[in-house]
């Protein structure tokens, strides 16, 4: 085995593999990986591992920190959806992620996989290599049928579709880099006053749009945009709601994040992308409103384990007392 890392990756494999592997998402194709590295801030390394001029395994590694003095509390390692595999080999796995446990040592206070894949059968692997196993849900929709959809859909959520498409509601793919400041405009309030988490910066969202990796879904109400997402897309596989949002309190009778949402779900149906991915449904062992929120659309509740590996457990803590300081000042 050889371990490759970033231009030593030849991109023909790179996607050779996406196409092969069970394992793939949209957030470890190299077109994720170049967008980290152009946005300021941001950064991401990518991992090969290579067996008899195969690349039978690869990881995108995303580098984050806060801004200013927050930046030294705040360096994390994020591994969205999870290692890319060929083959069900440990040894292979072992390999990946101890050569970048090795790599974000000193530079990560923590690395975390957030799956979208089911890596249970990997847990022993991740245990020895001192990553602890988080019992995380999530929901994924099957879009193939439309009727299907509507049907699965709970009583509350199919008044409130009714409702906001009779109030006027429409649902338009964002065109304009300036549609896309006005998602962003209503996303970050909301990531600042209720979810209190970090927020990926503006020109992140605005490099997105420009490389074409996905879809910006917008609710126009009285010709102002009230809510939207943020769609990644693997080709023919999956559409991966990543970051939604929505005026909801201002326009409770159009219901904007419902709508959003919705549209999502719609879009994956009309352009044959067979699966919608939430992307997350909180731990299983939390109680969490998201989940409830989700689970009004009628996918699937499966189970998708994290991982972290906690590099220095005294500055971790510091961020998560940090963390929780913000929400009991919400609560006040």
């Amino acid at each position: 085995m050889k371990l490759l890392k970033n231009d030593e990756i030849s991109l023909k494999r790179w996607d050779e593999l996406l196409v092969l592997s069970p394992y793939s998402s949209a957030f470890q194709t190299s077109a994720f990986y170049s967008l980290f590295n152009s946005v300021a801030g941001l950064d991401s390394e990518v991992y090969g591992i290579e067996v008899s001029n195969e690349i039978v395994a690869l990881c995108v590694v995303t580098f984050q920190k806060e801004i200013g003095i927050k930046s030294f509390f705040s360096r994390r390692a994020i591994i969205y959806g999870g290692p890319v595999l060929l083959y069900d080999d440990n040894s292979v796995l072992t390999y990946l992620i101890s050569s970048i446990s090795k790599k974000y040592n000193k530079k990560a206070i923590y690395l975390e996989i957030r799956s979208l894949h089911n890596y249970s059968q990997f847990n022993e692997v991740f245990e020895k290599n001192g990553w602890k196993n988080l019992p995380y849900q999530n929901f994924k929709i099957d879009c193939s049928n439309q009727n299907r959809l509507y049907q699965k859909l709970s009583d509350n959520r199919k008044r409130q579709i009714k409702k906001a498409f009779k109030s006027g509601v429409t649902i338009k793919e964002a065109k304009e880099l300036s549609e896309i400041n006005e998602f962003y405009s209503i996303l970050k309030p909301l990531y600042i006053k209720k979810i209190k988490k970090p927020l990926l910066p503006k020109n992140f969202f605005e490099g997105f749009f420009k490389a074409k990796l996905g879809v910006f879904l917008l609710v126009i109400y009285k010709e102002k945009v009230i809510g939207g997402i943020m769609c990644p897309v693997l080709e023919k596989r999956c559409l991966y709601e990543f970051y939604v949002c929505g005026l909801d309190e201002e326009y409770k009778a159009q219901s904007p994040s419902v709508i959003s949402t919705w549209a999502a779900i719609l879009y994956a149906n009309e352009n044959k992308i067979p699966v919608f991915d939430f992307m997350g449904a909180g731990r299983k062992d939390k109680d969490y409103g998201v989940r409830d929120f989700k689970a009004r659309f009628g996918g699937d509740l499966i189970e998708n384990e994290r991982y972290l590996k906690i590099n220095n457990f005294i500055l971790y803590n510091i961020g998560l007392l940090a963390l929780n300081l913000l929400k009991l000042l919400k609560k006040n």
